[in-house]
C-alpha cells in the first residue's frame, strides 16, 4: 500500500477519534448536567448510537468527496487537509471552545486545494455556498426556532400537570432524546471522514469514482468515532451543558430533540453541519422560551465568533500544511 495513503488513513483515524471526543458533549451534556444519566453510562450509550448512526447513509460523504473540489488531489494534499483540521480541533478542545469539526475539515480541504492548484478555480464555490455556507447559518437558526417552539408547546401541554410529575417524565424522556441526538451526530459527522478517505482511495487508484463509499470505510469511521466518543469530551461538556443557560430535564429533552431533528434534515440534504452549533442554539431557543434573561448571551457571542473564524482559520492551516508537506514530498 502507498506510504502516503497509510499516512492519510492514520490522519483520518486521528481526526475521527478527536471528532468523537471533541463532540461527545453535543449529545450528552444536557443529560449529564440534569443528572438523567451518569457520565460514563451516557458516554457509552452515546458511542453506541454514534456507531449506528454512522452506518445509516452516505449523502454527506458524497458531498465531501464530490461536491467541494473539482480536481483529483494528490495524497499529500488530503493528508494536509486532515492535519490542518486536527490542529484546529485540538486547539479548540484545549481551550474548551465548542467549534465545528465539520467546518474545520472543509475549510482545511479548501485551503489545501487552493495551495495545490495555485488558484481558486478548482474549488466548487457553488457547492461550498449551498452545502456549507448556507447550512452554517440555517442549521443553527432551525435549531433555535425548533427549541423555542417545542419549549412553548411543552409549556402549554404541561400547564395543568403537576410539576413533579412533569419533571419525572422528562427526566426519563431525556435519555431517549440524547440517544436520538447521538444517532444524528454519527449520521452526519462521521460521513465527513468517509468522504475524505474516499477521495484518497480514488487518488491512489484503488477506487473508481462514482462507486460510492466502501463498507470498510463506513465501519472504520463509525468505529473510530465511537471509540473517540467513549473517551469523552468533558471540557466542552461544561460549556455546552451549563454555560449557556440553567438546564432542567424538560429543557434537555427539548434542546436534544430540536437539534436532532435539524441535523437529520440537513443530513437528508447532504449538508455537513456542525452538531455543536445546532445543539447550542437549540438550548438557547429553549431557554429564550422561558425568558431571554435566562440565557447567557455573552457565551453565545463567543461561540458565534469561534464559528465564524473556523473556516478562514482552517483554510489557512490546511494551505500552510499543504505547502510544507508539498516541499517535503
Amino acid at each position: 500500500m502507498n506510504g502516503l495513503l497509510v499516512c492519510v488513513l492514520i490522519a483520518a483515524f486521528i481526526f475521527e477519534f478527536i471528532n468523537g471526543f471533541h463532540d461527545t458533549a453535543n449529545a450528552i451534556a444536557t443529560t449529564v448536567y440534569t443528572r438523567a444519566l451518569p457520565v460514563r453510562v451516557a458516554i457509552v450509550c452515546s458511542a453506541t448510537m454514534n456507531f449506528i448512526g454512522a452506518l445509516m447513509s452516505e449523502s454527506v460523504a458524497l458531498t465531501i468527496s464530490k461536491g467541494l473540489v473539482d480536481v483529483q488531489l494528490d495524497l499529500y494534499v488530503i493528508f494536509a487537509a486532515l492535519v490542518g483540521a486536527i490542529i484546529w480541533d485540538l486547539f479548540t478542545w484545549w481551550f474548551a471552545i465548542p467549534s465545528s469539526s465539520s467546518h474545520a475539515l472543509i475549510g482545511s480541504l479548501i485551503g489545501a486545494t487552493i495551495v495545490f492548484t495555485r488558484g481558486f478555480k478548482d474549488v466548487l464555490w457553488g457547492g461550498v455556498f449551498q452545502k456549507v455556507i448556507i447550512p452554517i447559518f440555517t442549521s443553527p437558526l432551525i435549531g433555535f426556532v425548533l427549541g423555542f417552539a417545542i419549549m412553548r408547546l411543552v409549556h402549554e401541554i404541561c400547564a395543568n400537570i403537576q410539576l413533579k410529575r412533569c419533571n419525572a417524565f422528562f427526566h426519563k424522556a431525556q435519555i431517549a432524546s440524547s440517544m436520538f441526538m447521538a444517532y444524528s451526530h454519527g449520521n452526519n459527522d462521521a460521513q465527513k471522514t468517509m468522504g475524505i478517505i474516499t477521495i484518497a482511495l480514488i487518488s491512489a487508484g484503488l477506487l473508481q469514482e462514482g462507486t460510492g463509499i466502501p463498507l470498510w470505510v463506513k465501519l472504520f469511521c463509525a468505529g473510530t468515532m465511537a471509540l473517540g466518543t467513549s473517551i469523552g469530551g468533558q471540557r466542552i461538556m461544561k460549556t455546552v451543558g451549563s454555560g449557556v443557560t440553567k438546564l432542567e430535564p424538560v429543557m434537555g429533552f427539548v434542546s436534544e430533540t430540536s437539534s436532532a431533528i435539524a441535523i437529520e434534515v440537513m443530513t437528508a440534504l447532504g449538508a455537513p453541519v456542525s452538531t455543536t452549533q445546532v445543539i447550542t442554539t437549540s438550548i438557547m431557543g429553549a431557554g429564550t422560551a422561558r425568558g431571554a434573561k435566562k440565557v447567557k448571551w455573552g457565551i453565545g457571542y463567543q461561540m458565534l465568533v469561534a464559528w465564524i473564524v473556523t473556516l478562514p482559520a482552517t483554510m489557512f492551516l490546511g494551505g500552510l500544511v499543504a505547502l510544507i508537506t508539498g516541499l517535503i514530498v
